[in-house]
């Protein structure tokens, strides 16, 4: 029994100096509520893609990335251009209108050959055209009239319904622009020089009535929306045409003086452009051809085939004439040559600035 004692008492002393609860019984127990050691730092984890048995990423997985970015690039859609974002190409417009004009002027007007062509197309206007030409005289006499009225109809219900202040604003300085300028022209720089040719010594070029009927067909153009403006364009060319055309037929001007009213009229509208595809980002903006029966492709495509069809038989009349030989004296000839040459090339001109400016208005409007 004392040596069970001690024993009992040694490893009662043993237990409580190693700081371990013990038993009355002298067996030690666990503490109620042990403390957990803390978890280990979690490992770093690593970077995504392949890795060899070094831990570094192979080189094509760095070239994958790239061509992964440069697709998704490519397929990312292309911002959308701002109206008018090349005026240039109006700028430029505008400038071969100007020299078109000049070389019309120079050529019909101030050489010999041009001034006998032409005076011949204004004396054959009676033979070539006898059909209705009370008609084509009473549309002259209400022309201005009816070019106004319809061009102010357009203009007010563009700027009250649509709000296109400034487009409307621009439109008009086109029209009092293009007037400014025949006037100017006509009356008081240009003039109509003696080349022995039988003619009248005043100067008609350019002609009034054909600006004001081209200018207020342009104001029209300018300011409907972009699905309205082929439409407009193609039945524009052909009023305008039908004006020129009356100022012939009735003997009022002469085929120079109507192409250097279109092309009088086309020099302000090609500079006013830019400013009118920029007055509104909103409505200048343009579906495509076909998604309205207005912006069908038909209307420019109808545009190039005339303004051909025209320049062709121009070209080819003038041509025979050469060959066959022309009279002495104009309108002493057989045949109305010069008349109807003339006539096409009113058309071919008109028609020609039309589908030209379709085509312009159409690739600077913003696309949807």
């Amino acid at each position: 029994m004392g040596s069970e004692t001690t024993r009992a008492a040694a490893w009662s002393s043993s237990s409580e100096g190693s700081g371990k609860p013990v038993s009355g019984w002298g067996v030690v127990t666990a503490p109620l509520y042990a403390v957990r050691p803390p978890a280990p730092a979690a490992a770093a984890r690593p970077a995504a893609g392949p890795r060899n048995g070094m831990g570094l990423r192979p080189a094509w997985c760095g070239n994958l990335e790239s061509m992964n970015n440069r697709q998704k690039q490519q397929t990312r859609p292309a911002p959308r251009r701002r109206p008018g974002h090349s005026p240039y190409l109006f700028w430029l417009g505008a400038g071969l209108c100007a020299a078109a004009f000049a070389f019309n002027y120079y050529a019909l007007v101030r050489t010999t050959t041009g001034q006998f062509a032409d005076e011949s197309a204004w004396a054959e206007a009676e033979a070539g055209w006898s059909f209705g030409r009370g008609v084509f005289l009473d549309f002259l006499d209400l022309l201005p009239d009816v070019s106004a009225a319809v061009a102010a109809v357009v203009l007010v219900v563009v700027a009250l319904v649509r709000r296109r202040w400034k487009a409307a604003g621009i439109a008009v300085g086109v029209v009092l622009a293009s007037a400014a300028t025949t006037w100017i022209l006509k009356n008081l720089i240009l003039d109509r020089p003696d080349r022995g040719v039988p003619t009248l010594e005043h100067n008609s070029l350019p002609s009034g009535h054909t600006t004001i009927a081209a200018a207020a067909a342009l104001a029209v153009f300018l300011v409907v929306s972009p699905r309205w403006r082929p439409f407009a364009a193609a039945a524009g060319g052909a009023y305008a045409v039908l004006a020129g055309s009356a100022t012939l037929i009735n003997g009022w001007h002469r085929p120079s003086d109507v192409v250097a009213a279109f092309l009088v009229a086309g020099f302000w509208a090609l500079l006013a452009g830019p400013a009118v595809l920029r007055s509104g980002d909103a409505w200048n903006d343009f579906r495509g051809y076909g998604s309205h029966w207005s912006s069908s492709p038909v209307w420019p495509r109808l545009c190039w085939l005339l303004a051909l069809l025209g320049l062709a038989l121009a070209a080819g009349l003038y041509w025979v004439v050469q060959q066959v030989g022309a009279a002495p004296v104009p309108g002493s000839g057989r045949l109305p040559l010069f008349f109807w040459a003339g006539m096409a090339l009113i058309l071919g001109c008109g028609m020609l600035m039309s589908a030209l400016l379709t085509w312009l208005f159409s690739s600077q409007t913003r696309r949807r």
